[in-house]
C-alpha cells in the first residue's frame, strides 16, 4: 500500500474521530465540506455524460438540509421534498429547456449525496443534548483517565458510541476487503468493479460483525450476539453496496477515479461512498430496531 494512502488515511481518522468527539456543529462543519465537495465530484461526473444538472442550487439546498438537520433532525425529512420541489422549479426557468436527465440528476445528487450522508448529523446527535459542555454544542468527556472502560464507554452520549462503532465496523470492513482480496481474492463478486472478489466481500463482512460484536458487548445491548451480528452484516452489506454504486457511476462516466484531491485514494466520493447507505440504516437500526430488544 502506498504510503501516501496510508498517511492521508490516518489523516482522515483523526479528523473523523475528532469531529465525531466533539459533535454539535463541529461535525455538521466537517460533513457541509465533505458534502460540497463530494457534490462537486458527482456533478463532475453527471456532465462528462452530456448532462447539464442543477448543482449550484443543489448545493445551496444540500448545505441548508444540513444546517437544519442540525438544528433538528425530524425537520430533515421535510426539507428534503421542499428542497427537491425547489430545484426542480430552478430548472423550468432556464433558458435551455431541462431534460429529464438534467432533473433526475439534480435530485439523485441532492439525494445521494446530502440527504443521506446527514444522516451521520441525526445519528451523533441522538441522546446527545444532555452532553452539550464546551460551545455550539461540542461534548468534550469529563474524564480520560478511565476513558476506555466498560462504565465508562456506557456513560458517553449514546450518538457518540453509535456513531464511533458504525466507523469502526466501516473500517474493518473495507480493511479486511482490502487486504484479504488482495492476496487471496480469486473469484471476481462484480464487473462493476473487477478487483473486488467474493473471498475479500465475505471477509469484510467478517470483520464488520466482529467489530459489531464487540461494540454491543461493550455498549451492554440486549441480546447483544444478536444484535452485534445483525448490525454488523448490516454496515458490512451497505458499506460494499455503497462502494459498487459509486464504481458504477464511475463507470458509467468513464472515469477511473472521482476526482484526486486525496492522494491515495481519488477523490471524497472514492474515500466516503462506504458511508453514503450506511448512516440511516444505522440510525433506524439504533432507533427503532434497539429499543423493541429492550434498549
Amino acid at each position: 500500500m502506498p504510503w501516501s494512502r496510508i498517511f492521508s488515511g490516518i489523516v482522515a481518522i483523526a479528523i473523523a474521530l475528532t469531529a465525531t468527539l466533539l459533535g454539535g456543529w463541529y461535525f455538521t462543519l466537517v460533513f457541509a465540506v465533505i458534502i460540497f465537495l463530494g457534490q462537486q465530484e458527482f456533478f463532475n461526473l453527471v456532465k462528462a455524460k452530456g448532462i447539464a444538472p442543477a448543482a449550484k442550487t443543489t448545493l445551496v439546498v444540500s448545505q441548508i438540509l444540513l444546517a437544519i438537520c442540525t438544528l433538528d433532525g425530524n425537520l430533515a425529512d421535510a426539507v428534503m421534498p421542499v428542497a427537491g420541489t425547489f430545484i426542480c422549479f430552478y430548472l423550468l426557468f432556464q433558458p435551455k429547456m431541462a431534460t429529464i436527465a438534467d432533473i433526475s440528476a439534480s435530485i439523485l445528487g441532492l439525494f445521494y449525496t446530502a440527504y443521506l450522508p446527514s444522516y451521520w448529523v441525526r445519528l451523533r446527535a441522538i441522546a446527545s443534548h444532555n452532553f452539550n459542555y464546551i460551545p455550539l454544542g461540542g461534548y468534550i468527556p469529563p474524564n480520560w483517565t478511565d476513558i476506555f472502560t466498560r462504565e465508562h464507554i456506557q456513560s458517553l452520549p449514546a450518538g457518540l458510541t453509535a456513531t464511533v462503532l458504525t466507523f469502526f465496523c466501516i473500517w474493518a470492513a473495507d480493511i479486511g476487503a482490502y487486504t484479504f482480496g488482495k492476496f487471496f481474492g480469486k473469484t471476481p463478486l462484480s464487473e462493476i468493479s473487477p478487483k473486488k472478489t467474493v473471498e475479500g466481500a465475505v471477509f469484510g463482512l467478517l470483520g464488520s460483525v466482529s467489530v459489531a460484536l464487540v461494540g454491543a458487548y461493550y455498549l451492554s445491548w440486549s441480546q447483544s450476539a444478536f444484535t452485534g451480528i445483525a448490525l454488523g452484516l448490516l454496515i458490512g452489506i451497505a458499506s460494499l453496496l455503497g462502494d459498487l454504486t459509486e464504481s458504477m457511476l464511475k463507470r458509467d462516466a468513464g472515469v477511473k477515479d472521482s476526482g484526486d484531491l486525496i492522494p491515495g485514494h481519488g477523490g471524497i466520493l472514492d474515500r466516503t461512498d462506504s458511508y453514503i447507505f450506511t448512516a440511516p440504516l444505522v440510525y433506524y437500526f439504533v432507533t427503532l430496531i434497539l429499543p423493541l430488544l429492550g434498549n
